[in-house]
């Protein structure tokens, strides 16, 4: 398992240091650790306590949940899309964000529907809180409260999430396919960018990666692995296999978390 170091010491370094959730390989920390992989960016992981207090965050960085990216004396990074700012800024070469203006309103713009507020990572948490609460005995049933407080469960947005992820996967499907038939192997241009990062680590929340690359707790795996006819059927395998072509060629195997 990675080393972590706690807030409290974190807060008083240099440097980069990343909040992560040990254990947990989450989409949003999984990317952005898969960014600072291809970076070459060193950073230390810093621990948050998934379901704790975290009190010591919060003082920190005005919130408790994972990743934040702290770069020096600057104001510590919760969001995906000025972590990316960061990290471009600090290692600009390669390149994650592309030069182009109308490539990279494409780029933010999908990355967005799998990052951003009711998008797909969102919409599939909204999903496994549903699930939990109907499913889980009262320990797990403790931590979905939690993460309904956390992050607001809405039981009419939940069931109408699976209809919303398959928009959003139908979308990354056309925009793979039109990207191959010009020949391209990247959703923009033809070079690796952010969304191909935040693609291979939200597909984790649809079919996670084998075991003999991401230690799974079963009860994870079976969280993590769809279950819905919607989503499944908007599953289009080139989308799989472009998860498998940014893992195998740009990201770090076995995921360590």
């Amino acid at each position: 398992m990675a080393e972590y170091i706690e807030v409290e010491k974190a807060r008083g370094m240099s440097g980069l240091r990343v909040v992560l959730t040990p254990g947990v390989p989450g989409p949003w920390s999984e990317a952005a650790k898969g960014i600072l992989h291809v970076k070459q960016l060193p950073y230390v992981k810093v621990r948050q306590e998934l379901g704790g207090e975290n009190r010591a965050l919060l003082e920190w960085t005005a919130q408790a949940a994972a990743p934040v990216m702290a770069w020096n004396d600057e104001r510590p990074r919760s969001l995906w899309s000025d972590q990316l700012c960061l990290v471009e800024r600090l290692r600009p070469q390669p390149a994650v964000i592309p030069a182009k203006l109308e490539d990279r309103v494409m780029m933010f713009g999908y990355a967005n529907e799998l990052c951003g507020e009711n998008g797909f990572g969102w919409s599939k948490r909204l999903m496994i809180m549903r699930d939990g609460f109907a499913h889980s005995d009262e320990r797990g049933r403790k931590l979905f409260d939690y993460l309904a407080n956390k992050y607001g469960y809405d039981e009419a947005a939940a069931n109408a999430a699976p209809a919303r992820i398959a928009g959003i996967l139908d979308a990354l499907r056309a925009r793979l396919e039109a990207q191959r038939a010009r020949g391209s192997r990247f959703f923009i241009g033809d070079r690796l960018s952010a969304l191909d990062i935040y693609w291979a680590a939200f597909a984790a929340l649809i079919d996670p990666l084998p075991d003999e690359v991401c230690r799974l707790s079963p009860g994870f795996r079976q969280v993590y692995t769809n279950t819905d006819p919607t989503i499944k059927a908007a599953t289009a395998p080139v989308l799989l296999e472009h998860r498998d072509f940014v893992y195998r060629n740009y990201l770090e195997l076995p995921l360590d978390f």
